[in-house]
């Protein structure tokens, strides 16, 4: 496994070792030593989730606040999106970074966003099936949100406005000025 840090501090895109051969290919998508080793820390995943969407969908940015902070490792297993991460951690030099990454189920890579980030994507293929493990359980009363089009985050979708399918909550998320903290 390769581990790229991104300028995320913590945020890594991780491209595991792929061995093809005649009937297809054989891939170690996770492994808890080699993933420590890649990312300088150990990581306690305790929940699976995966969504299937079609072309234009967002989903995101989203977030768990306080003792319900979630570290995530996504990856796609159908289709293509671009996968969003924006830095919450108030005392972070990068507070209200941006980064992208393409992951498909081509190029197999997995983006891991620690605690404090926003996190969210959009479809670029017809349909995409999108993986992710999270190191925290889900709350209801602890999640947030920042809206996806924020003119001070400024991230370039990939797509046309047109084509774009968001939830009524996802529409109403407030600006990153507005969010509640991590």
């Amino acid at each position: 496994m390769k581990a790229i840090e991104t300028t995320l501090k913590g945020c890594f895109v991780l491209e595991p070792t792929v061995i093809p051969d005649g009937r297809g290919y054989f891939m170690e998508s996770f492994n808890k030593r080699k993933f420590a080793e890649a990312v300088g820390h150990e990581v306690d995943f305790v929940q699976d989730n995966q969504s299937f969407s079609t072309r234009g969908v967002i989903r995101g940015l989203h977030y768990q606040r306080g003792e319900h902070a979630q570290a995530k490792l996504v990856r796609v297993l159908q289709g293509e999106v671009l996968d969003v991460a924006v830095d919450l951690r108030p005392n972070s030099p990068t507070y209200g970074k941006v980064e992208t990454v393409l992951l498909s189920a081509e190029n197999q890579k997995q983006f891991f966003v620690p605690r404090g980030f926003a996190h969210g994507f959009v479809v670029l293929s017809e349909t995409a099936v999108f993986f992710y493990k999270c190191d925290n359980y889900y709350n209801k009363a602890s999640e947030g949100g920042v809206f996806f089009n924020d003119p001070d985050l400024a991230i370039d979708w990939q797509i046309t406005e047109q084509e774009l399918i968001i939830s009524e909550k996802d529409q109403n998320l407030p600006f990153l000025k507005e969010a509640l903290p991590v």
